[in-house]
């Protein structure tokens, strides 16, 4: 079943696949993504967060024409760069805020599943202050 042959076929319902067994295949035309900022300055990093300067023009998440110039990608990429050290939690950089392609600033980036956590209870809180305990 092909894209077109599925559009222009008359269906008895708005989920035609479901339990048809059929499979349905979108493939991506490669494209070359826009020049960005590429490279993140990094202001702290200790084991659980890393704090980067996020240039303007440079998209934190994937998506639309960004898949792989992304401040997510180049976090994954470093990650994966330091794997080989030892560590005793897995490495999975995210972003804990977001800031706009078109937005310039410091963007924290939680290093461990845990930290993500704390630090994303911290910023639904509006806690300013954070205990060394």
């Amino acid at each position: 079943l092909t894209l077109i042959e599925f559009y222009s076929t008359k269906h008895k319902n708005s989920a035609p696949l479901q339990g048809a067994g059929s499979e349905l295949v979108y493939h991506r035309l490669p494209w070359k993504e826009p020049d960005v900022p590429y490279l993140l300055e990094v202001f702290y990093e200790d084991d659980d967060l890393i704090a980067l300067n996020k240039p303007s023009g440079l998209q934190v998440l994937p998506g639309g024409l960004f898949q792989q110039r992304t401040v997510l990608k180049q976090l994954q990429w470093r990650a994966s760069k330091q794997s080989s050290s030892l560590s005793s939690q897995a490495s999975h950089p995210v972003p804990v805020h977001r800031l706009g392609r078109g937005t310039s600033g410091i963007l924290l980036c939680a290093k461990t599943k845990l930290a993500k956590t704390c630090i994303a209870a911290y910023f639904a809180d509006k806690t300013s202050v954070v205990d060394a305990d």
